[in-house]
């Protein structure tokens, strides 16, 4: 019987990493190519406020965090740096700083979603026609899929 209950909880276990690696595995796996250095480069040239992304922030730890430089024009954000891998990421726009999912969420029906993010060593979004980036001053990256704060930072 001590076997059979050692060798379900072993079981029990690895499946449950199993699981958990399986979650934060796909998207790497599953991720489009990033754009290329020069391509960001040069898009971020047009962008009219550039501001730095820090591991720093109260919401960010080991699994959710973003790092580099956020580029924002009137008509594309760019990342140069890495976020960490997850699933259903999503770039927002708000107008107040905030660094926690608990300060998002009260202020996520105000939020403007600028689009989806699919890979983690930068990225390059259309700010869709019709938004005004001076209505704004922070860029917020979020996990839609577990409701999970990435990163953020202030652009003015």
């Amino acid at each position: 019987m001590r076997r059979f209950i050692l060798l379900s909880i072993s079981h029990a276990v690895t499946l449950v990493l199993g699981i958990a690696g399986g979650i934060y595995l796909l998207p790497i796996l599953t991720a489009p190519a990033s754009p290329e250095p020069a391509m960001l480069e040069a898009s971020a040239r047009d962008a009219r406020f550039t501001a730095a992304l820090t591991r720093d922030l109260r919401g960010s730890d080991l699994l959710h965090w973003g790092e580099g430089t956020i580029s924002v024009g009137a008509n594309q954000i760019v990342h140069e740096g890495r976020l960490a891998p997850g699933p259903d990421y999503r770039v927002y726009l708000v107008d107040r700083f905030v660094e926690h999912e608990d300060e998002f969420e009260s202020i996520k029906d105000t939020a403007r979603e600028i689009g989806p993010v699919n890979t983690f060593e930068g990225f390059l979004l259309e700010v869709p026609e019709g938004v005004n980036i001076e209505d704004y001053n922070t860029v917020v990256v979020w996990c839609e899929a577990f409701g999970e704060f990435i990163t953020a930072t202030q652009y003015r």
